[in-house]
Parts: structure tokens; C-alpha cells; sequence
């Protein structure tokens, strides 16, 4: 696993159709950090996900990696410069084994080109066989490993958010980002997440997670940035935001924060 990756939002802001939905977001995010970032729905919380991931663009402000500027660039070379995203949704290529899916997330990153694909040379085969390398052993990270030779529309739930996941490590990322990755799972599959990214963080992956669990979050995250009405309105430690009075009149409730 690479370094992990410092993000820097400055000042970030998106509107649609006349109404912001986030402002003037700021967020700073150390190497090798588990960032989470909770709010009511309707917060802003997808949007800064997307505007990082590179679904859009800010209007406004700007998204830095290792302090270069990234906001302008497309996904997929934000992908090439070592961010990985795992959707709320389950994102997969039927037609495929779990295995050729893992494998589409290390593309991105690979040396020999287009031409060298095409031509089936050498160095698009060598290509291939670490991709290969690198797919299997994502699957067996997550927990996927027999699955490896079976038709990716067969996976539960479950299991399709882990292949998503594997997707994204296969590639290599410094950066991780997380959208809702607990959602709809049941309580097994959810603690073996938690206990997967919790590894991944002890590698010095740094980790970005949009979540509405706030017990998963509690449990996982170093800081927590909280979002209402598209600006923040808290950051700190679990306990810090556990405690906050605008925390809790925004999103937590006084029984959670007791």
C-alpha cells in the first residue's frame, strides 16, 4: 500500500440551481488520517465527496492532494495521482468474474498504453499479469477470494460493496474515499468492514468516509467533520463532536450525545 495522501479543501462551494449545496467548505486532512464526514441528509455530505472524487467541479475554492491542485482535473486522473472511491451504490460490470472487475480498478495506473494493449506487446502482458496479481490479492483482502472466478452479479450485497472496495485498492490509492460503505448491510457484514478499514488505516492509508452511521463513525474515525445545510458547523475528535451543542441540535440528538 502506498503512502497515504494529504487533502486540503479550500473554500469549496457548489450551487444548483441557485442554492448552495455546500459554502465556503474548508477541510484538512493529514496523512495516513480516518476523516469522516456525517451531517442530516441534505448537508452537502455527496456533493464534497463528488467534488473530491472528481464527479464535479467546485465553483468556487479548491481541492489540493500533497498540495498539488486537483479540482480541475477529470476522475479518472485523479484515479492516475492515487484516489480511490467506493460508491454508496454497487457499482459493478455484469457480464464479468469478480475477479476481471477488481482488475478494472488498476488501469488507471498502468505503464504500457493504449498502443501497447492494442498490439498485445510485452509490456502490456507484463501489465496484465500484475494487475492479475494485484486483483487477487485485493480479493482475498476483502474477504473475496473464492469468489474470484464467479460472475460478479452473483455477489449479495454484501459482497458487492467488498468488490467495490477491492476494486479501489487494486489500484493502489493514497487516498480512500468512502461513500456510505455500511449502508443496507447487515450487522456481520458491517463489523467485518469496520475491521477491514480499521487494517487499512493501520497501513497508513488515508481515508475519507461519508457515513450515517454514527456509531460506525464513532468507532473508526481519528476526526470527524460535521456538515449542515452545506458548511460546516464542527470538527474535531469523536468525543469533541459527541459533545458539541450544534452537533447535537443539528443532527445527533440529545439521546446520542448524553
Amino acid at each position: 500500500m502506498s503512502t497515504g495522501a494529504a487533502l486540503a479543501v479550500s473554500g469549496v462551494s457548489r450551487a444548483f440551481g441557485g442554492v448552495y449545496a455546500v459554502r465556503d467548505v474548508e477541510l484538512r486532512v493529514a496523512p495516513g488520517e480516518l476523516r469522516a464526514v456525517i451531517g442530516p441528509n441534505g448537508a452537502g455530505k455527496s456533493t464534497l465527496f463528488a467534488l473530491i472524487g472528481g464527479q464535479l467541479a467546485p465553483q468556487a475554492g479548491g481541492v489540493r492532494l500533497d498540495g498539488a491542485r486537483i479540482d480541475r482535473l477529470p476522475a479518472h486522473r485523479r484515479a492516475r495521482l492515487g484516489i480511490g472511491v467506493v460508491f454508496q451504490a454497487a457499482r459493478i460490470f455484469p457480464g464479468m468474474t469478480a475477479l476481471e472487475n477488481v482488475m478494472v480498478g488498476a488501469h488507471p495506473t498502468t505503464r504500457a498504453g493504449f498502443a501497447a494493449a492494442a498490439l498485445r506487446l510485452p509490456a502490456h502482458r507484463r501489465d496484465e499479469r500484475e494487475i492479475s496479481d494485484r486483483a487477487t490479492e485485493s480479493l482475498y483482502r476483502t474477504g473475496l477470494g473464492d469468489w474470484a472466478h464467479r460472475a460478479a452479479e452473483e455477489l449479495p450485497l454484501g459482497q458487492q460493496r467488498a468488490l467495490q472496495l477491492a476494486r479501489a485498492l487494486c489500484g493502489r490509492p493514497r487516498l480512500l474515499l468512502l461513500d456510505e460503505p455500511a449502508s443496507g448491510l447487515r450487522t456481520a457484514e458491517r463489523e467485518r468492514l469496520a475491521t477491514l478499514i480499521e487494517d487499512l488505516r493501520a497501513t497508513g492509508l488515508t481515508i475519507l468516509l461519508v457515513e450515517h452511521d454514527v456509531a460506525f463513525v464513532m468507532r473508526l474515525a481519528d476526526r470527524v467533520t460535521v456538515l449542515d445545510l452545506g458548511r460546516v458547523i464542527a470538527d474535531g475528535t469523536a468525543a469533541e463532536i459527541r459533545a458539541d451543542p450544534r452537533v447535537v441540535t443539528a443532527y445527533l440528538g440529545t439521546g446520542v450525545a448524553a
